[in-house]
């Protein structure tokens, strides 16, 4: 029965996107990689809420939770401040330039070289690091939380492994490569409607199971086991310390939302400012609901498993496998595909853009078609596909993989950002300060990281202080150096009249509104006694 729900589910949300996309234009750059500048506000908040989402969120920020208390939930309403900058600041300089890719933006801005650096920065990290990293967190997720091995009765955790990895990465390619942009974000916003039921649900059988049957009963007992811990501050003993929200939280959410090509390239393809802007602060709206799903389950475990040997990131895990009924198991299973499924799509499909646009049409061969650019992604696109699925099972027995991940974002993550930032608000700063700031800064936060003497320094800052300055240090260097010695004529954005940019009338005023709910939100939960 398991089986035949999580098929039949799966099965459901590829029929329906191969139904709502059959007519759409796959032969040309514009259609394949931007959808054809066609998306529409659901869409765009649909498959930004869902690319965000993976079981290695579901799994590790819950367990964070499991560890930490409330605090943890910055990771998802500071994001919402995030999304409002995308909204009103940076999104409509991104469209007005007409760019298919952030590195493009770079060379409008600065020069081709300076694009070409961005362009190698973002393909090593995406094909090296980030599409292994994420098929397998989220295989070893899915085996966890659902016991897979059992369920298919297989015998080792390592058969299971490779099975779940080559699925998901096969059915993967398949949407990013066959489809494009447009089915990956119609995939997405299918599978994202299964998310939140499937996430709710077990904030809700886990509330129940806490109260004995009994919703009420549920919220109080979940007071009663974490007490102390419903704050949203929390002190130097958190991973997430009041002050990091000002320093290296704020600045990671902020390229994660409004720079980091993964995520926004279903922007770039949004039908209109208007509609770019609703889609970008409705995920705004749905981030708020985050908590309830990836921060209160972990809450629920901490007071469910109180005095247990339940290891924090083994506890969402463990909440499922006791509050979920079996007969909705098999729809969970499809939900947590579903979050793989759009982690890795969508990271397949930016990398064989910024490969086809980038460095195929740029630099290997200038005279391409569209459809030479089209077909150089797919083949580009199945290569990298096939070296990931290889290498994902291999990272199992590694220590501290999530930890990993996190070094190697913060490294490319900062230099990106802060030219993007300095690049958009300053008119003079040359070229010359933008590549030697995303060199400079790729090296310091490498070497801090994994040179020893250096690592030993910095391990007496906390990471995200430890990045807030790097970040202040580039950005005050670039500015420096465009005082000292500006480009020639100062940079004027010219509006290619790609999509139409009449923005959207509420947003300023829906973006306040998201603004004074999150700062609401902190002010409700504050409990100072935990500083």
């Amino acid at each position: 029965m398991i089986l035949v729900s999580f098929l039949f589910f799966t099965g459901l949300v590829a029929l329906l996107t191969i139904w709502l996309t059959r007519k759409d234009d796959h032969s040309t750059s514009e259609g394949y990689f931007l959808a054809g500048r066609s998306l529409t506000w659901p869409l765009i908040a649909g498959s930004l809420l869902l690319t965000n989402l993976s079981t290695e969120q579901m799994v590790g920020l819950n367990g964070a939770a499991f560890t930490y208390g409330f605090s943890v939930m910055v990771w998802e309403v500071v994001a919402v401040l995030a999304l409002v900058a995308m909204a009103l600041f940076f999104l409509p300089r991104f469209l007005k330039s007409g760019v298919s890719t952030v590195p493009e933006y770079l060379e409008i801005r600065f020069d081709h070289q300076t694009r070409m650096i961005g362009s190698f920065i973002f393909l090593i990290a995406y094909a090296v690091i980030l599409l292994p990293i994420i098929l397998y967190t989220g295989a070893t997720g899915l085996i966890g939380i659902l016991d897979v091995q059992s369920m298919l009765g297989l015998d080792s955790h390592t058969q299971t492994l490779w099975l779940i990895v080559w699925v998901v990465g096969i059915i993967g390619s398949l949407y990013a490569l066959f489809g494009g942009l447009r089915t990956v974000a119609v995939s997405d916003v299918l599978n994202g409607i299964g998310l939140l039921v499937g996430g709710l649900m077990i904030t809700w059988f886990g509330l129940k199971a806490l109260g004995d049957g009994g919703l009420l009963s549920g919220f109080s007992a979940l007071a009663d086991g974490n007490e102390g811990r419903f704050s949203s501050i929390a002190g130097n003993d958190s991973a997430v310390p009041v002050g990091t929200i000002f320093t290296g939280v704020l600045i990671l959410n902020l390229f994660y939302w409004t720079t980091n090509q993964q995520i926004i390239q279903r922007t770039f393809g949004a039908s209109s400012l208007a509609e770019g802007q609703k889609g970008v602060l409705a995920t705004g709206f749905l981030k708020l609901l985050g908590p309830i799903y990836l921060v209160i389950p972990g809450m629920i475990a901490f007071a469910l498993f109180a005095g247990q040997d339940v290891r924090a990131d083994h506890s969402y895990g463990a909440l499922v496998n006791t509050v979920l009924p079996a007969a909705y198991a098999g729809f969970f299973a499809a939900v947590m595909m579903g979050a793989i499924l759009s982690s890795f799509n969508s990271a397949l499909n930016s990398t064989c853009t910024l490969f086809s646009l980038g460095l195929y049409k740029n630099l290997m061969n200038k005279d391409a078609d569209e459809k030479a650019v089209v077909r150089s992604g797919k083949l580009f696109g199945w290569g990298i596909a096939v070296f990931a699925m290889t290498l994902a099972p291999l990272l199992d027995g590694q220590e501290s993989i999530f930890g990993y991940l996190q070094k190697m974002n913060g490294i490319y993550f900062i230099p990106i950002f802060s030219v993007v930032l300095v690049g958009m608000l300053s008119q003079r700063v040359p070229a010359r300060a933008a590549k030697t700031a995303m060199i400079a800064g790729l090296v310091i936060i490498a070497s801090a990281y994994f040179i020893p003497p250096l690592a030993t320094v910095v391990s007496s800052i906390n990471d995200f202080h430890f990045l807030g300055i790097v970040f202040a240090y580039l950005v005050i260097y670039m500015f420096v150096i465009g005082e000292i010695s500006p480009r020639e004529e100062r940079f004027q954005q010219v509006d290619v009249k790609a999509v139409d940019m009449t923005p959207w009338p509420h947003a300023k005023r829906a973006g306040l509104a998201l603004g004074l709910i999150v700062l609401t939100i902190y002010v409700v939960f504050a409990d100072l006694s935990a500083l």
